[in-house]
Protein backbone atom coordinates (compact mmCIF):
# COMPACT_ATOMS: atom_id res chain seq x y z
CA UNK A 1 0.00 0.00 0.00
CA UNK A 2 1.44 3.48 -0.84
CA UNK A 3 1.12 6.25 1.26
CA UNK A 4 1.36 10.15 0.24
CA UNK A 5 2.96 12.25 2.14
CA UNK A 6 3.30 16.07 2.08
CA UNK A 7 6.79 17.37 3.66
CA UNK A 8 6.52 20.85 4.65
CA UNK A 9 9.79 22.60 6.00
CA UNK A 10 13.14 21.20 4.12
CA UNK A 11 15.65 22.18 6.74
CA UNK A 12 17.82 19.95 8.27
CA UNK A 13 15.26 18.17 10.67
CA UNK A 14 12.59 17.67 7.20
CA UNK A 15 15.64 17.01 5.06
CA UNK A 16 17.00 13.98 7.10
CA UNK A 17 13.34 12.60 7.39
CA UNK A 18 13.41 13.09 3.25
CA UNK A 19 16.64 11.73 2.81
CA UNK A 20 15.40 8.80 4.90
CA UNK A 21 11.90 8.31 3.04
CA UNK A 22 13.31 8.58 -0.60
CA UNK A 23 14.86 4.79 0.18
CA UNK A 24 11.09 3.46 0.41
CA UNK A 25 9.04 2.59 -2.73
CA UNK A 26 5.48 2.83 -0.53
CA UNK A 27 6.48 6.29 0.16
CA UNK A 28 5.56 9.11 -2.93
CA UNK A 29 6.34 12.43 -1.06
CA UNK A 30 5.82 15.87 -2.02
CA UNK A 31 7.95 18.77 -0.56
CA UNK A 32 6.69 22.47 0.52
CA UNK A 33 9.32 24.95 0.99
CA UNK A 34 8.91 28.72 -0.27
CA UNK A 35 12.98 29.09 0.44
CA UNK A 36 13.83 25.57 -0.75
CA UNK A 37 14.68 25.71 -4.21
CA UNK A 38 14.28 22.56 -5.15
CA UNK A 39 10.88 22.20 -3.47
CA UNK A 40 7.68 20.54 -5.25
CA UNK A 41 5.50 23.83 -4.30
CA UNK A 42 6.95 27.06 -3.27
CA UNK A 43 3.27 28.47 -2.21
CA UNK A 44 0.66 26.51 0.17
CA UNK A 45 -2.07 27.90 -2.47
CA UNK A 46 -0.64 25.81 -5.54
CA UNK A 47 -1.33 22.52 -3.93
CA UNK A 48 -3.95 20.96 -4.45
CA UNK A 49 -3.70 17.26 -4.23
CA UNK A 50 -4.45 15.26 -1.14
CA UNK A 51 -2.28 13.13 1.00
CA UNK A 52 -2.51 10.44 3.83
CA UNK A 53 0.11 12.49 5.72
CA UNK A 54 1.22 16.33 6.25
CA UNK A 55 4.53 16.59 8.33
CA UNK A 56 4.67 19.80 9.57
CA UNK A 57 9.19 20.73 10.33
CA UNK A 58 8.72 24.50 10.30
CA UNK A 59 10.33 26.43 12.87
CA UNK A 60 7.55 26.88 16.11
CA UNK A 61 7.72 30.80 15.16
CA UNK A 62 5.75 30.41 11.70
CA UNK A 63 4.07 27.15 12.55
CA UNK A 64 0.64 28.96 12.80
CA UNK A 65 0.55 30.89 9.58
CA UNK A 66 1.87 28.03 7.75
CA UNK A 67 -0.54 25.15 9.37
CA UNK A 68 -3.78 27.75 8.83
CA UNK A 69 -2.08 28.07 5.15
CA UNK A 70 -2.91 24.26 4.74
CA UNK A 71 -5.75 23.98 6.29
CA UNK A 72 -7.76 23.49 3.15
CA UNK A 73 -5.96 20.55 2.73
CA UNK A 74 -7.16 18.80 5.49
CA UNK A 75 -9.63 15.75 4.78
CA UNK A 76 -11.12 13.18 7.39
CA UNK A 77 -8.69 10.51 6.84
CA UNK A 78 -5.38 12.69 6.73
CA UNK A 79 -2.98 12.62 9.70
CA UNK A 80 -1.17 15.73 10.59
CA UNK A 81 2.72 14.71 11.61
CA UNK A 82 4.34 17.74 13.80
CA UNK A 83 8.16 17.52 14.41
CA UNK A 84 7.93 20.92 15.75
CA UNK A 85 9.06 21.78 19.56
CA UNK A 86 6.54 23.29 22.17
CA UNK A 87 3.76 23.19 19.88
CA UNK A 88 1.33 21.24 21.72
CA UNK A 89 -1.62 18.33 20.24
CA UNK A 90 -4.38 21.46 21.15
CA UNK A 91 -2.74 23.89 19.24
CA UNK A 92 -2.92 21.41 16.24
CA UNK A 93 -6.54 20.91 17.17
CA UNK A 94 -7.29 24.66 17.57
CA UNK A 95 -6.11 24.93 13.55
CA UNK A 96 -7.31 21.70 12.16
CA UNK A 97 -9.95 20.39 14.48
CA UNK A 98 -10.35 18.14 17.18
CA UNK A 99 -11.64 15.78 14.38
CA UNK A 100 -7.93 15.40 12.56
CA UNK A 101 -5.72 12.87 13.97
CA UNK A 102 -2.66 14.82 14.86
CA UNK A 103 0.39 13.18 16.17
CA UNK A 104 3.34 15.03 18.07
CA UNK A 105 6.99 14.23 17.84
CA UNK A 106 9.76 15.69 19.98
CA UNK A 107 13.25 14.51 17.87
CA UNK A 108 16.50 14.97 18.86
CA UNK A 109 19.57 16.42 16.35
CA UNK A 110 21.58 12.37 16.09
CA UNK A 111 18.09 12.29 13.57
CA UNK A 112 20.41 13.94 11.49
CA UNK A 113 22.24 11.29 10.87
CA UNK A 114 19.98 8.52 11.91
CA UNK A 115 20.78 8.01 15.36
CA UNK A 116 18.22 10.41 16.73
CA UNK A 117 15.39 9.09 19.95
CA UNK A 118 11.93 10.58 18.69
CA UNK A 119 8.89 10.10 20.86
CA UNK A 120 5.43 10.62 19.70
CA UNK A 121 2.15 11.29 21.04
CA UNK A 122 -1.05 11.55 19.43
CA UNK A 123 -4.68 12.38 20.07
CA UNK A 124 -7.85 10.60 20.59
CA UNK A 125 -8.62 11.27 16.88
CA UNK A 126 -5.70 8.87 16.38
CA UNK A 127 -6.28 5.43 14.80
CA UNK A 128 -3.82 2.27 15.43
CA UNK A 129 -2.73 1.92 12.02
CA UNK A 130 -1.90 5.90 11.94
CA UNK A 131 0.22 5.48 15.13
CA UNK A 132 2.12 2.39 13.57
CA UNK A 133 2.56 4.39 10.06
CA UNK A 134 3.78 7.29 12.63
CA UNK A 135 6.25 5.12 14.40
CA UNK A 136 7.72 3.85 10.82
CA UNK A 137 8.43 7.47 9.30
CA UNK A 138 10.51 8.42 12.28
CA UNK A 139 12.06 5.18 12.62
CA UNK A 140 14.48 5.99 9.57
CA UNK A 141 15.72 8.54 11.93
CA UNK A 142 16.71 6.20 14.63
CA UNK A 143 15.20 5.13 17.55
CA UNK A 144 11.15 5.54 18.47
CA UNK A 145 8.82 5.79 21.55
CA UNK A 146 5.08 6.01 21.80
CA UNK A 147 3.84 7.48 24.74
CA UNK A 148 -0.12 7.89 25.43
CA UNK A 149 0.10 11.17 27.49
CA UNK A 150 1.41 14.31 25.82
CA UNK A 151 1.68 15.29 29.87
CA UNK A 152 5.05 13.99 29.33
CA UNK A 153 6.36 15.62 26.88
CA UNK A 154 8.24 18.64 28.94
CA UNK A 155 10.22 15.73 30.60
CA UNK A 156 10.56 13.98 27.63
CA UNK A 157 12.09 17.57 25.88
CA UNK A 158 14.16 18.09 28.98
CA UNK A 159 16.08 14.21 28.66
CA UNK A 160 16.35 13.56 24.62
CA UNK A 161 15.65 16.47 22.71
CA UNK A 162 18.14 19.16 24.86
CA UNK A 163 20.02 15.88 25.97
CA UNK A 164 22.51 16.20 23.05
CA UNK A 165 23.39 19.99 24.09
CA UNK A 166 24.50 18.23 27.36
CA UNK A 167 26.59 15.33 26.18
CA UNK A 168 28.32 17.75 24.24
CA UNK A 169 28.98 19.90 27.27
CA UNK A 170 30.12 16.98 28.63
CA UNK A 171 32.73 16.74 26.51
CA UNK A 172 33.90 20.84 26.55
CA UNK A 173 33.85 19.97 30.54
CA UNK A 174 36.36 17.06 30.09
CA UNK A 175 38.49 19.35 26.85
CA UNK A 176 38.88 22.03 29.93
CA UNK A 177 39.84 19.60 32.87
CA UNK A 178 41.87 17.96 30.74
CA UNK A 179 43.78 21.00 30.03
CA UNK A 180 43.73 21.96 33.78
CA UNK A 181 45.38 18.60 34.29
CA UNK A 182 48.19 19.61 31.88
CA UNK A 183 47.23 18.19 28.47
CA UNK A 184 47.73 20.47 25.14
CA UNK A 185 44.21 21.88 24.02
CA UNK A 186 43.91 19.58 21.14
CA UNK A 187 44.46 16.24 22.60
CA UNK A 188 42.53 16.60 25.65
CA UNK A 189 39.45 17.82 23.16
CA UNK A 190 40.02 14.46 21.07
CA UNK A 191 40.76 12.46 24.08
CA UNK A 192 37.56 13.75 25.61
CA UNK A 193 35.38 13.96 22.17
CA UNK A 194 36.45 10.03 21.21
CA UNK A 195 35.78 8.99 24.91
CA UNK A 196 32.20 10.31 24.86
CA UNK A 197 32.20 8.54 20.94
CA UNK A 198 33.52 5.02 22.10
CA UNK A 199 31.43 5.12 25.35
CA UNK A 200 28.37 5.53 23.13
CA UNK A 201 28.67 3.27 20.60
CA UNK A 202 30.10 0.76 23.82
CA UNK A 203 26.58 1.11 25.37
CA UNK A 204 24.44 0.49 21.74
CA UNK A 205 26.56 -2.45 21.13
CA UNK A 206 24.87 -3.96 23.89
CA UNK A 207 21.64 -2.34 24.68
CA UNK A 208 20.53 -5.06 26.99
CA UNK A 209 23.68 -3.88 30.23
CA UNK A 210 22.62 -1.21 32.22
CA UNK A 211 24.99 1.70 32.00
CA UNK A 212 25.62 1.26 35.77
CA UNK A 213 27.07 -1.93 34.85
CA UNK A 214 29.37 -0.53 32.00
CA UNK A 215 30.45 2.22 34.53
CA UNK A 216 31.73 -0.48 37.37
CA UNK A 217 33.58 -2.35 34.71
CA UNK A 218 35.53 0.28 34.18
CA UNK A 219 36.26 1.27 37.62
CA UNK A 220 39.00 -0.57 39.67
CA UNK A 221 38.60 -0.59 43.54
CA UNK A 222 40.96 2.16 44.89
CA UNK A 223 42.04 3.18 41.52
CA UNK A 224 41.87 6.21 39.18
CA UNK A 225 38.43 6.34 37.69
CA UNK A 226 36.81 5.32 41.75
CA UNK A 227 38.36 8.58 43.27
CA UNK A 228 37.13 10.67 40.26
CA UNK A 229 33.62 8.76 40.59
CA UNK A 230 33.70 9.93 44.37
CA UNK A 231 33.65 13.37 43.57
CA UNK A 232 30.85 12.96 40.45
CA UNK A 233 28.77 10.38 42.87
CA UNK A 234 29.17 12.76 45.80
CA UNK A 235 25.79 14.39 47.61
CA UNK A 236 26.17 17.45 45.13
CA UNK A 237 27.34 15.56 42.01
CA UNK A 238 26.62 14.79 38.42
CA UNK A 239 22.81 13.80 39.26
CA UNK A 240 22.27 16.36 41.34
CA UNK A 241 23.20 19.04 39.16
CA UNK A 242 21.78 17.05 35.98
CA UNK A 243 18.47 16.48 38.15
CA UNK A 244 18.23 20.43 38.56
CA UNK A 245 19.02 21.22 34.59
CA UNK A 246 16.68 18.67 33.90
CA UNK A 247 13.66 19.97 35.85
CA UNK A 248 14.99 23.56 34.66
CA UNK A 249 14.46 22.47 30.87
CA UNK A 250 10.92 21.00 32.11
CA UNK A 251 9.77 24.00 33.80
CA UNK A 252 10.52 26.29 30.78
CA UNK A 253 9.36 23.51 28.01
CA UNK A 254 5.47 24.03 30.21
CA UNK A 255 6.29 28.17 30.34
CA UNK A 256 6.27 28.14 26.57
CA UNK A 257 3.43 25.44 25.52
CA UNK A 258 1.61 27.96 27.78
Amino acid sequence: MVTSILLVGCGKMGGALLHGWIKNDALVISTFDPHYADADYHSAADITATYDVIVLAVKPQIMADVARDLKHLVKPATLILSIAAGKTIGFYEDIFGAATSIVRVMPNTPALIGKGMSVLCGNAATSAPQRHLSMNLMAVAGDAEWIDTEYLMDAVTAVSGSGPAYVFHLVEAMTAAGIAAGLPPALSEKLSRQTVIGSAALAESDGATPAATFRQNVTSPGGTTEAALKILMSENGLTDLMTRAIQAAQKRGKELAS
